[in-house]
């Protein structure tokens, strides 16, 4: 992973680790806490999509993981994820607004409400930015902090109100699944099925746009309109999804199940299927949990199965999993161990003009810069590979233990004939620089150096650049063993 794209990845592990936090502390409602039964009860009522709460809370949750994880990952490649946080948070103003215009929790005006203050929250931020010297970052915490605080306002203003305490304004916190409505859940499926296929018309416009503006300026595509397009669906997105998981936590749905298909492929559309996968696993999953016991809050639960997903993308993801990582590394290591011992072994030989065949641990010793037991510890592991054969105080190479040595001096002497060749290094400035190469050529790099070179027989230092041929010429081989 390069260093921005380590610099992305930490940055979105902090939001997520932030989000967790706040899961862990927010007192959303749950789904079942009307019922007091047992565990296996509740599965079955759970499964059996009996109750209108549950199939409400989950339907909704599995259209808005849906269009969350579709548009998170543009916000996530694009390094927007803050925008999320802020317009998310921009809304609440909105909201309030709209509860009091309809003076009704009705879902359309509140929806209309928050849409317009999440767009404002938006030019406001660009405003800021393209008229002040301050950054982009500081622009999305003066909006981010500002605007909820006005809803904030706004909302205890209307819970001091003669109904406010029956309005179920507060809800909009920290979410509560189990309130969502049949009028929401047409609402959540009009804008994710609006989301979706502006997402599949324009998908090409969305993906040039998101990674190299310049280019789609170039190709005559408008990528500021796809900008503030991409801005109004996430608008939408995060109204809608308020009702289940809330300001505070809204930002997860959109952040995490990106992230964590972040880490596990490089191409957008398996990313988008990836995402979209996730937030609808996690979805479900924290309806199902939250449904099992008394006071068991279902939005957290939601973004508390986004992060497991997310947990495990990070420890165990075959590419950029840490502990896979771990793994390769710890090959890595111990290959480029097994190929120096191997060089150095080659140079004793040849130091002896091949006389012999067996290199003396004390030899190897001296070869590497080591101890004794080191060179007999690294003998070993080539005797587990099948490179070498270990007597009482020596080696001795296998055919197979030629071949690599043979390898790996032919790499670092080509390469350092290239440097002197291609590149002008001195002869005496090209070894550090072929010390690090040689465990890296492949060969196909190998046959290209060797074209360019004319198949050279001698390094800049006059030395020979072996293959298994030279060694049976030489006689330190005798047709395929030692």
């Amino acid at each position: 992973m390069t260093t921005g794209g380590r610099n992305r990845f930490l940055k979105l592990f902090a939001v997520i680790v932030i989000l967790l936090l706040s899961t862990v502390l927010s007192p959303a409602a749950q789904i079942g806490e009307l019922h007091d039964t047992d565990v296996m009860e509740q599965v079955s009522r759970f499964l059996s999509f009996e109750d209108a709460s549950v199939r409400h809370a989950v339907i909704g949750a599995l259209l808005m993981g849906l269009c969350c994880g579709l548009l998170g990952s543009f916000i996530v490649v694009r390094k927007l994820s803050l925008v999320g946080d802020t317009l998310s948070h921009a809304v609440l103003p909105g909201v309030a607004l709209g509860f009091l215009w309809s003076a009704t929790k009705d879902p359309l005006a509140i929806f209309i409400g928050a849409t317009i203050a999440g767009l404002l929250g938006t030019v406001v931020v660009n405003l800021i930015k393209d008229t002040t010297t301050v950054k982009e970052d500081s622009a999305l915490g003066l909006v981010l902090s500002g605007f909820y605080a006005v809803g904030v306002v706004l909302t205890t203003m209307i819970q001091q109100m003669e109904t406010g305490s029956k309005s179920g304004i507060n809800q909009f916190f920290f979410g509560q699944a189990a309130a969502i409505s049949l009028e929401d859940l047409y609402l959540i499926g009009v804008v994710t099925v609006i989301s979706l296929l502006l997402l599949i018309i324009f998908y090409k416009e969305f993906l040039v746009t998101s990674f190299d503006s310049a280019y789609a300026s170039a190709l005559s595509i408008p990528a500021q309109f796809f900008h503030y397009l991409l801005m109004l669906m996430l608008a939408f997105a995060v109204v809608v999804s308020l009702q289940a998981t809330g300001v505070v936590l809204v930002t997860a749905l959109l952040v995490t199940p990106a992230a964590a298909a972040y880490l596990l492929t490089d191409r957008m559309h398996w990313m988008l299927i990836l995402s979209a996968l996730f937030g609808m696993l996690s979805a479900v999953v924290g309806a199902f949990l939250s449904f099992l016991g008394n006071n068991l809050p279902t939005g957290p639960f939601i973004v508390v199965g986004a992060t497991l997903v997310f947990a495990a993308a990070y420890f165990l993801g075959p590419r950029h999993g840490l502990i896979p990582r771990k793994f390769r590394e710890r090959s890595r290591n111990a290959r480029i161990r097994a190929e120096n011992t191997l060089k150095a072994a080659f140079h004793v030989l040849e130091q002896k003009d091949f006389s012999g065949r067996s290199v003396a641990f004390a030899e190897l010793a001296g070869q590497r810069g080591e101890t004794g037991q080191e060179a007999r510890e690294q003998a070993g592991q080539l005797a587990t590979q099948g490179l070498a054969k270990v007597e009482k105080e020596s080696l001795t190479l296998t055919y197979e233990g030629w071949r690599r040595a043979c390898e790996i001096v032919r790499n670092h002497r080509l390469w350092e004939l290239y440097l002197t060749h291609a590149a002008d290094y001195e002869t005496d400035h090209v070894h550090d620089d072929a010390e690090q190469v040689e465990h890296m050529l492949g060969p196909d790099t190998v046959a290209r150096l060797e074209e360019r070179l004319h198949n050279p027989r001698r390094d800049p230092h006059g030395k020979l650049i072996p293959s298994i041929e030279d060694m049976r010429a030489l006689g330190v081989l005798n047709g395929n063993s030692t």
